[in-house]
């Protein structure tokens, strides 16, 4: 089956239409809420219970530490580009948006690969949940150290002290605690744990709740992604084309630097081609939502409609299957 014609991101444009003709269909919060814990519990299970039957070894351990280095390298990177086309805080939490990851862009590979009968190891929802939470650390130090720096420039005006004094920030102790205990994060690495344990018999027991409705439950969520992706598409009537382009270039760079990573490092087709999507996507979720304190003067909707609006449209119809084919012939 096309990826195009797949039923879940059929819905995906079934949303997208809806919000574009301002239709009154809406997915209540909490519903959407529950959508996506559901999704993230049932990825996390699927992985415990593909390592259990694999086990832990050198290559599961490779596979981390690269993803870990993708997580560092990538916002590092991103901001000494993006600070030339935005301001520094837009910069920053840009960085740190395209720095982390998407899980549903995650989902949306496992499936695609799934459907092909390409193999992949259970250990990358991990992966995945590592690769969270370092831009979001990285991109509250940025904004922290420009702070610092602009008080110093107006250090002698005590109205422009005062003024920066003022802006409501979080310690960085507790941004830290907070991604680290997100509780998404802990629900994911908890539910691939418990499938760990429980092996063959928990994936039994498991099977009609994280098996068989996955996919119907995937296509309510990408439903509702649709929808909201339709209306943060008014957070990129002021962007520059350059922040336009690097929504849509980013993801293609990035997938090629995970590539050649996976190349020097031996990870296979499969592993591969989870490590490029993780690398090309973009966190519209986790991000914004732990950034909205720490960076009060970053432009979020700039950063929602680039990530949400452009860049998931993007891995999902073209990203995703480009990235599948790249690998299985490079590292195949």
């Amino acid at each position: 089956m096309s990826s195009f014609l797949d039923p879940a991101i059929l819905f995906f444009f079934l949303g997208a239409l809806a919000g574009t003709l301002k239709s009154n269909l809406e997915i209540p919060p909490q519903i959407s809420r529950f959508l996506s814990l559901y999704l993230l519990m049932s990825l996390g299970l699927k992985g415990g219970f593909a390592l259990s039957d694999s086990g832990l070894g050198g290559e599961v351990a490779t596979s981390l530490a690269c993803a870990v280095a993708l997580a560092i390298a990538l916002p590092f990177l991103g901001y000494r580009l993006l600070k030339r086309f935005a301001g520094p805080f837009d910069a920053a939490s840009i960085a740190a948006a395209y720095g982390s990851v998407s899980a549903v862009t995650f989902i949306a590979a496992t499936q695609f690969l799934e459907a092909r009968g390409v193999p992949f190891g259970g250990h990358m929802a991990a992966a995945m949940a590592l690769m969270e939470s370092p831009a979001i650390i990285m991109a509250v130090m940025t904004a922290s150290s420009l702070r610092h720096a602009q008080s110093r420039n107006v250090g002698a005006s005590g109205a422009g002290v005062l003024a920066l004094g003022s802006m409501p920030q979080s310690g960085f102790g507790k941004i830290l605690h907070e991604s680290l205990t997100d509780g998404a994060q802990m629900l994911l690495l908890g539910a691939l744990a418990i499938g760990y344990l429980t092996g063959d018999e928990g994936k039994t027991a498991m099977q009609p709740f994280s098996g068989d409705l996955f996919k119907g439950i995937l296509a309510f969520f990408l439903l509702d992604m649709g929808l909201v992706a339709a209306r943060s598409m008014t957070g990129l009537k002021q962007a520059s084309r350059w922040l336009l382009s690097y929504a849509l270039l980013a993801p293609v760079v990035h997938a090629g630097v995970a590539l050649l990573l996976c190349m020097a490092c031996g990870i296979g087709p499969g592993d591969g081609a989870l490590l490029m999507a993780l690398a090309a996507s973009a966190s519209y979720i986790a991000v914004p939502a732990a950034l909205r304190y720490a960076i009060p003067e970053a432009n979020l909707s700039l950063l929602i409609g680039m990530s949400l609006g452009l860049t998931f449209p993007f891995n999902i119809l073209v990203g995703i299957p480009a990235y599948t084919q790249v690998a299985l012939f490079v590292l195949g």
